[in-house]
């Protein structure tokens, strides 16, 4: 399947759009005004959790040809809204009510704003006659999202709800994307709607002068050690492609951005694996000796610098391909900064010609080791002893590789658990990889519910820690309520991993609030409706992971296996 990050003209086209009968009905009220602008960008679902405080809105729904995906939490449909955005590069949709409800959403909403992500955000609010007066869940919108969100809009005048709502999308997927809130007073949102009905706003994609290829072509002809860094949004299957193909004609190493492994195919001989947390030391190295360095799509900010200590030298010669005028959360030196996005980057480098007397041999050994250690997935004589009654991860992780589909989607939340599906699932197709960059947890099984809705075709697996799995597991009702097949496996180490590393890193042997209790997460998976087993020893695991994709792939159920493991083991 190839998904297209932004099309080039507009939001979306008039043929993509027109989902309904060219005889539209007027709209009634300003809340189906606002479902008939969502079907002419192209939105095929929402994402909701239901609120009196956009009952017109939910009217509007009624009759239209958008599905309404009925979510259990509101973090659970902002994020799946957040996924679906990373997943098709068209601003994912949620709707959920004011105060508890857009309290509960915000969560979604930082990883949209941290991880550029397009996303549009409805938001119930109070009548407009009961505002200033602690009126029930009232609170301010602009104070609460105006500083993690593009733009924060309130429907106050019902003609107005259409341009609204193409200004909110235009905002949501221009640029560095983001999230977009719009507030929905109860009571505009039912008035008799007399305004116009909005087309989708054209989205600029940049462009790369004949100027800056000319410098970028002498800059790369002459390092001995270049290096591409790939990441961020905007991307499409044929961006990647062509990313990819001027990549392997040159030679040229590639390390992706922190859950961002997707641009270039796990399988390409020129994929040093990615960099941030879980990283391979080798993988540091190359970007930090890089003489030539190309971001595209990506920055070098926090994560993928180790926070702030790699690739900072100010005389480093940097190239950075981002559509982002503010470049926002870069830093170290720019050499050029070429205003595009990566699919007209890619276009470009169709007519990039080097010229150079050497292959950078040793540049190219170094590359090979970093792969190799970036992919080499642990043979089981390897493997350390574990306690009895518990299996390795990575003996799990290897028995799914062996069967995974090439175009399987991953998705992860946070946690070290997402170690084993970075460095070893394969990421062979654009898109196939959903993860969050903010670091935020519960986001596994709802960007995969999402995920399965949008590509029913493609094998969904989401890999999850037992502290993560609980934040939003719940979402694996509306995965079995709305259709949505996928497999999850959590590890369960009975601890929020990753903090009990650094606990132990900074106070050894003083364990504190990390420990935890768990259910048996193969029988919840069965009261939701779905395949549950456990996984307790390594001998277990292939027969266990073939029963679990036959559900998946044969009866189109979701399946879970929960892996028992060491708590000793906390990483690959």
């Amino acid at each position: 399947m190839e998904t297209s990050s932004i099309i080039p003209t507009q939001l979306a086209s008039s043929a993509d759009t027109s989902r309904r009968s060219s005889h539209v009905v007027r709209p009634t009220h300003a809340g189906a005004a606002i479902v008939e602008s969502l079907a002419r960008h192209g939105v095929k679902r929402v994402f909701t959790v239901p609120g009196e405080s956009y009952l017109a809105v939910l009217d509007g729904l009624h009759d239209a040809n958008i599905d309404n995906i009925v979510v259990r939490h509101e973090g659970g449909a902002a994020y799946m809204a957040e996924a679906h955005g990373k997943f098709t590069g068209q601003p994912g949709v949620a709707m959920v009510t004011r105060g508890p409800g857009a309290a509960n959403a915000y969560v979604a909403v930082h990883s949209a704003w941290q991880d550029g992500t397009p996303m549009v955000l409805f938001v119930g609010l109070i009548p407009v006659a009961d505002r200033m007066r602690e009126s029930f869940q009232e609170f301010d919108p602009y104070a609460w999202f105006g500083s993690q969100a593009k733009r924060v809009f309130v429907i106050d005048e019902a003609e107005r709800a259409s341009e609204i709502v193409a200004e909110a999308f235009f905002a949501a997927a221009s640029g560095r994307p983001g999230p977009v809130i719009v507030g929905l007073p109860e009571d505009v949102v039912a008035h008799e709607f007399a305004g116009e009905l909005h087309q989708p706003l054209t989205v600029a994609e940049g462009a790369v002068s004949t100027g800056e290829l000319k410098e970028l072509a002498s800059a790369l002809s002459n390092a001995q050690k270049p290096l591409l860094f790939v990441g961020g949004q905007r991307w499409s299957a044929k961006a990647a492609a062509g990313v990819t193909a001027f990549a392997e004609a040159n030679n040229i190493p590639v390390v992706h951005d922190w859950h961002a492994a997707d641009r270039v195919p796990f399988n390409s001989p020129v994929n040093m694996g990615e960099l941030g947390y879980g990283r391979t030391d080798k993988a540091a190295q190359m970007f930090e000796e890089a003489d030539v360095l190309v971001a595209i799509g990506a920055v070098p900010s926090d994560v993928p610098t180790d926070g702030f200590t790699l690739r900072q030298n100010r005389r480093a010669v940097n190239y950075l391909v981002n559509i982002d005028t503010s470049l926002r959360g870069r830093s170290g030196a720019i050499t050029r900064h070429i205003l595009a996005t990566p699919g007209v980057f890619a276009e470009a480098l169709e007519e990039l010609r080097l010229e150079r007397e050497t292959q950078w041999e040793p540049w190219r050994a170094a590359g090979r080791e970093a792969r190799e250690a970036y992919t080499k997935l642990p043979q089981r004589e390897e493997l350390s002893p574990t306690r009895e009654g518990t299996a390795h991860m990575s003996a799990v992780i290897a028995e799914l590789v062996q069967r995974l589909p090439e175009d399987v989607v991953t998705t992860m939340g946070a946690g070290n658990h997402c170690a084993w599906p970075m460095r070893y699932v394969p990421t062979n197709i654009f898109p196939s990889q959903l993860g969050t960059r903010n670091g935020s947890m519960g986001y596994s099984i709802p960007a995969a519910v999402a995920a399965s809705l949008e590509a029913p075709e493609r094998l969904v697996l989401a890999i999850c820690g037992d502290g993560e799995f609980l934040m939003n597991g719940q979402e694996l009702a509306s995965a079995t309520q709305h259709g949505a097949a996928l497999l999850t496996v959590v590890m369960d180490n009975g601890q929020f991993g990753t903090i009990r590393a650094h606990q132990e890193g900074h106070f050894p042997g003083r364990v504190s609030g990390t420990q935890l209790q768990n259910p048996d997460f193969a029988a919840l998976a069965r009261a939701y409706g779905g395949h549950g087993e456990t996984v307790t020893s390594d001998a277990q695991a292939a027969e266990a992971v073939q029963r679990a994709l036959d559900v998946v792939l044969k009866e189109h159920r979701p399946a879970l296996l929960h892996v028992i493991v060491d708590q000793g083991i906390l990483f690959p």
